[in-house]
């Protein structure tokens, strides 16, 4: 049974797939009417609603939404924003 657990475990830690630092992501581009409908929707719903929001919005998926939340509202992508404007 314990090699078992051992052999599941070692599977489970090992992964193809990695995070991505936030600070790697790229900025996503959003229509004014999106960001918007973002806006709004969030002063509604709150945090951790994303596919909430993003069902209201053709084309976007939850993760695109709170990536593109985070990376406007968040002060590590400030001077990343200003470079870009």
């Amino acid at each position: 049974m314990d090699k078992q657990r051992t052999r599941q475990r070692k599977t489970t830690n090992t992964s193809d797939s990695e995070e991505v630092s936030s600070v790697e992501w790229e900025f996503i581009n959003m229509s004014e009417e999106e960001e918007n409908l973002i806006h709004r929707m969030y002063s509604l719903v709150g945090d951790s609603r994303w596919s909430l929001i993003a069902g209201r919005i053709p084309g976007r998926k939850a993760e695109e939404i709170e990536r593109f939340w985070i990376m406007r509202h968040s002060q590590v992508f400030a001077t990343r924003r200003e470079k870009l404007n």
